[in-house]
């Protein structure tokens, strides 16, 4: 756990024996930093799911003010691993900044259950998860070898890992604070938190070693040694990619705002006879369709690949952001023709659209800024990825005040319109990052190989 110094390395990363139990075919390291996110991933969203239903049922807080709280929260929550990842490479050591980042959000879920240390209950969780969220993905490419095949489809099993978490917290955490009071749902958030952080513990045999930030003129990354025209290249493809992220988290982040408004108020939940649906079961079904679903992507992918077909990663973004338009503006016809109450199998479809598109976009983009990482510099190049979740958040939440002056059909086609825009800008990216991908290795053959999800 303890931080190398400057220049070194610690030990080599852990390499399963042929002997050793493997996770789906990938090293055992990867299970232990699949299940802590999906714990955390529990904890995170099992608050989120309660967040704006609690400022406004039991805080009695206008809509627009807690739209706007909303989205400074979540905003904050990617804002600070910019911070945090430069202490945990510089610094800390990226296990030691999860383990106190993790509890610190431990901390701030429990704190939830007053109402008067609601806001330093959202500051201290923003905080932890600045050391936490990026140390941990920073660690996946650490537990293979460069020329490893099973590189890339690594980030898709830890991105169904984040979202089985998501799937659990509005089903436990969902329910608990309707049915039985808010403050039993934050405790499990908790309790949740708590969990991830003793797998993670319990579990560090298995994952990669420290290293310490190079000290070389070139720059190192995950595919060799790197001239810094080359870098700055990359460095300024990712942060365009960044950007148009940032914009199509402006539309995407509005599940958990205005959707979850919707749905409270727009939608007949009415299943079988008095049979009601909460309000918070729709949120699960989001990752829910996010572990259905990417088994059945990866194998596409897999076959157009193997075909020469396969879209780029810019191209596949561009589609996702594409596909989360073509959702919104689905739901900006069925709120105009429904006129107030539309059924329930909308809101389903919506997320079933939704969630396709997010799968070409997200993990693809989390991937793209862990191949391209310099060496030394993990936490810091992943830190850059959720700053456009620091900024989408935040757009995301000045977009939410709309809601209530313009209404749902009207805002819904302007999400629609803000999500596609974001796909034309990632269509025209195209030739940058593949020029970014192939200068991560002087001959090219890594990211031809690596950049996919197979």
């Amino acid at each position: 756990m303890g931080h190398a110094g400057r220049g070194r390395v610690i030990a080599a990363a852990p390499r399963a024996s042929a002997g050793t139990r493997r996770f789906f075919g990938q090293p055992p390291g990867l299970a232990i930093l699949f299940l802590t996110q999906m714990w955390e991933t529990f904890s995170y969203f099992g608050m989120r799911a309660l967040l704006v239903y609690y400022m406004t049922k039991q805080l009695l807080i206008g809509q627009q003010q807690a739209s706007m709280i909303y989205g400074l929260y979540t905003a904050t929550v990617y804002f600070t691993p910019i911070v945090g990842g430069v202490i945990a490479d510089r610094w800390l050591g990226r296990r030691r900044a999860v383990i106190i980042g993790g509890t610190i959000m431990a901390f701030g879920h429990f704190l939830m259950a007053s109402e008067s240390l609601f806001f330093f209950a959202l500051a201290a969780i923003a905080l932890g998860n600045g050391l936490f969220l990026p140390s941990l993905p920073s660690q996946i490419d650490g537990l293979y070898a460069k020329d490893d095949p099973r590189r890339g489809s690594a980030y898709n099993f830890y991105y169904v890992g984040t979202n089985l978490g998501g799937l659990l917290a509005p089903l436990v955490c969902g329910t608990l604070g309707e049915v039985y009071g808010w403050h039993w749902g934050f405790g499990a958030a908790g309790i949740g938190m708590l969990g991830g952080l003793t797998l993670y513990v319990l579990g560090q045999r298995w994952l990669p070693a420290e290293t310490a930030a190079p000290r070389s003129q070139d720059v190192e990354t995950s595919g060799g040694t790197t001239p810094h025209h080359a870098l700055r290249q990359r460095v300024i493809a990712l942060v365009a990619v960044a950007l148009c992220v940032m914009l199509f988290r402006g539309a995407y982040e509005q599940t958990g705002n205005t959707i979850a408004l919707w749905a409270d108020a727009g939608i007949d939940r009415h299943l079988a006879g008095d049979v009601v649906i909460p309000m918070t079961w729709f949120q699960a079904l989001n990752p829910l369709l996010v572990i259905a679903l990417t088994p059945l992507l990866v194998a596409h992918w897999t076959r157009q690949a193997r075909s020469g077909r396969e879209p780029t990663p810019a191209r596949k973004m561009a589609m996702g952001a594409f596909g989360v338009g073509a959702a919104f503006a689905m739901l900006a016809f069925v709120d105009a023709s429904a006129h107030g109450q539309a059924s329930w199998i909308w809101l389903a479809l919506f997320f079933l659209v939704l969630t396709t598109g997010e799968l070409f976009i997200l993990p693809i983009g989390l991937g793209l800024f862990a191949r391209l990482a310099p060496k030394g510099h993990g936490a810091t190049t992943i830190a850059g990825w959720f700053f456009a979740s620091f900024g989408g958040n935040l757009l995301a939440g000045v977009l939410g005040m709309l809601w209530t002056g313009i209404g749902p059909s009207a805002f819904f086609g302007a999400m629609a319109m803000v999500a596609a825009a974001a796909g034309t800008l990632l269509r025209l990216l195209d030739g940058a990052v593949r020029r970014a991908e192939a200068g991560n290795d002087p001959d090219a053959k890594f990211a031809a190989e690596h950049a996919r999800f197979d």
